[in-house]
C-alpha cells in the first residue's frame, strides 16, 4: 500500500478515530475544523489521495459516504528497545507481537520497549511500549512531536523533536536530563509516537 504524506496521514488518523467513536463519517466542515483549514479544497484533495491509495472508500462530493478500508493491522511487531535516557541501539528484528486488531492503527506501525526515565513527565516510563509509525516527510514534522530519532555516532533515543534552521534539539521530559543539540544532518527520525501501551499485569 502506497505511503501517505504527513497531511494525508493526519486526516486519515482523525477520520478513523472519528468514525470509530461516532459510527458515521464526518462532514467536510468538521474535517476543515479538525485540520485547521479555511477552505474545503485541501480536504477534498486529501480525500481523493486517500481513496486513490486505497485507504478509504468515498463517493466524491458526499462526505458522509466515507468508509475506512485499511482496518487495523492484526498485530504490531515489537522491534526491541529504545532509550528514554541515554542513547541506545534498537533491534531491527521482531522480538514479539502485540495484538491490536481491535484498534485503528496506521500501516507499518511498530512498537519499542522503553528503557530509562527521561520521558516520565510525558507519562512514558521504563517498561512501557511506545507505539510508533514511520515518518514519510521528516522535514514537515511539527516541533514538539515525540519521535524515535537516530543520532549519528550515538544511537536512537525517544525525545521531543524541535528544529530551528539547520539545528535539531531533542528534548527529554525529565529535568534530570539535558537536551541533545546537534546538526539536523546528524538526526534521522525513525518514527513518531502514536500511543503508549502499559501492561498492568
Amino acid at each position: 500500500m502506497e505511503p501517505l504524506t504527513e497531511a494525508q496521514q493526519e486526516l486519515y488518523d482523525w477520520l478513523t478515530e472519528y468514525i470509530r467513536q461516532h459510527q458515521h463519517s464526518p462532514s467536510i466542515r468538521q474535517m476543515m475544523q479538525a485540520m485547521n483549514l479555511k477552505s474545503p479544497a485541501p480536504i477534498q484533495s486529501r480525500l481523493e489521495h486517500l481513496r486513490f491509495k486505497g485507504y478509504i472508500e468515498w463517493t466524491e462530493g458526499k462526505a458522509r459516504t466515507i468508509r475506512i478500508l485499511n482496518r487495523a493491522q492484526q498485530s504490531v511487531p515489537v522491534l526491541g528497545a529504545i532509550a528514554a535516557g541515554g542513547l541506545l541501539e534498537p533491534f531491527t528484528d521482531t522480538v514479539e507481537q502485540l495484538d491490536f486488531s481491535h484498534l485503528f492503527l496506521p500501516p507499518h506501525t511498530y512498537a519499542l520497549r522503553v528503557v530509562g526515565d527521561s520521558m516520565i513527565e510525558d507519562l512514558i516510563t521504563e517498561g512501557d511500549l511506545v507505539i510508533m509509525r514511520p515518518v514519510s516527510e521528516p522535514e514537515k514534522l511539527r516541533n514538539g512531536t515525540i519521535v524515535a530519532a537516530r543520532v549519528d555516532g550515538y544511537g536512537t533515543t525517544l525525545k521531543r523533536f524541535y528544529r530551528r534552521g539547520d539545528r535539531v534539539t531533542l528534548k527529554p521530559a525529565n529535568a534530570k536530563y539535558r537536551p541533545i543539540e546537534v546538526a539536523a544532518t546528524q538526526v534521522q527520525v525513525q518514527g513518531l509516537l502514536v500511543g503508549v501501551w502499559r501492561d498492568y499485569n
